[in-house]
């Protein structure tokens, strides 16, 4: 903005963009503080204190030290990672398919994944089974099972993007395609379920149950560096992502490479979607409800939206995660199910209301 007025910057506009400054930072705020809290909560209470030295690096009590490193603090990262992946997937989506329901879930990316992952789990020997709740599936090859979720996803997303070039095409025929695909792969999930034996049988169904406590350390670091750089390339095309808000034409009028951007976004959004399912199984809904609310409260500028709607989704699944750890402690309800229970009512709000705009 440097050139208006020789580098003044109206102060209204500054107000405007510290607004949504403010509204981020207290995101990313909120999401240490439920890190912190998902760390300390559960059937073992750990003191908070306690929780904090072992995020600063220093040495917690020896009581304490293994259950933070070993399983609370793994698990929490796994759920913040993927809150975070989901969300960003689902708000580049919307944006460069002009979809307001767009979404690793609604499109059916996420059973896409599933059905990848599994094939490489049961028939490619990328994971080994076992008869136990916890730990059902152990993931032996996470390169193979992600390579084959991740073109599970993409072949979706270029039936995807191939009905979004149809003239015509409306976000009501972009979703009922998504809502087949979906039905399609999870078809296809049963049928190797069906070939499966009792065990894998148990073991495959409770994988589907997206849960963030399979995660260990090695899940966590592969899951951090695709999100981490998929992010970094959702950010860096945010002005991208604002053209083409405004329609193809006028992007194009402004120098955008409309396909281009459109389907390397659908690549990149894949690819996190395919490396989160593949290692926590299929959580709903984050990358749908995420967004929306994040352009209620801030408007659509995706210099904004991005950071916050990511934000909003590590909060989300940080929240989700500890509530579903302490509603019937000791036993762990899977997080998806929390996700199912709030993403569905809100996809319901948002079809009617666009029904009826």
């Amino acid at each position: 903005m440097s050139h208006l007025n020789h580098g003044h910057i109206p102060p209204a506009y500054t107000a405007y963009v510290g607004r949504k400054a403010y509204f981020v930072t207290g995101l990313a705020l909120l999401s240490l503080v439920l890190l912190v809290m998902a760390i300390s909560l559960g059937a073992v209470r750990v003191p908070v204190d306690q929780a904090l030295k072992s995020l600063a690096g220093l040495e917690a009590d020896p009581r304490f030290q293994i259950i933070i490193r070993s399983i609370r603090l793994p698990h929490a990262l796994a759920a913040l990672l993927a809150g975070t992946g989901l969300a960003a997937a689902g708000t580049a989506m919307q944006s460069i398919l002009r979809n307001p329901l767009g979404s690793p879930f609604t499109l059916g990316l996420s059973q896409a994944g599933a059905f990848g992952a599994a094939f490489a789990v049961m028939l490619l020997g990328a994971g080994t089974m076992q008869s136990t709740t916890v730990g059902a599936v152990t993931i032996a090859n996470p390169y193979l099972t992600t390579l084959a979720a991740f073109m599970a996803c993409m072949a979706t997303s270029m039936v995807i993007i191939a009905i979004a070039r149809l003239r015509g095409a409306t976000p009501e025929v972009m979703v009922l395609s998504g809502v087949a695909l979906g039905s399609l792969f999870s078809a296809g999930t049963m049928f190797l379920q069906y070939f499966a034996d009792d065990v894998q049988l148990a073991a495959m169904v409770f994988w589907t149950f997206g849960d963030v406590g399979r995660a260990g350390w090695r899940e966590v670091v592969f899951m951090a560096v695709v999100v981490a750089l998929g992010l970094v390339y959702f950010i860096a095309n945010r002005w991208n992502y604002n053209a083409i808000d405004a329609g193809d034409e006028t992007a194009r009028s402004l120098g955008v490479r409309v396909e281009r951007v459109r389907m390397i976004g659908m690549i990149v959004a894949s690819l996190i979607t395919a490396i989160i399912v593949a290692f926590l199984g299929v959580i709903g809904f984050v990358g749908l409800i995420c967004p929306h609310i994040v352009r209620r409260i801030i408007g659509d500028d995706h210099r904004f939206v991005m950071p916050a709607a990511s934000l909003s989704g590590a909060v989300l699944l940080l929240a989700s995660d500890t509530v579903a750890r302490l509603l019937m402690a000791p036993h762990v309800l899977p997080v998806a199910v929390l996700t199912a229970f709030l993403g569905a009512p809100t996809f319901l709000y948002l079809l009617i209301r666009g029904r009826w705009r």
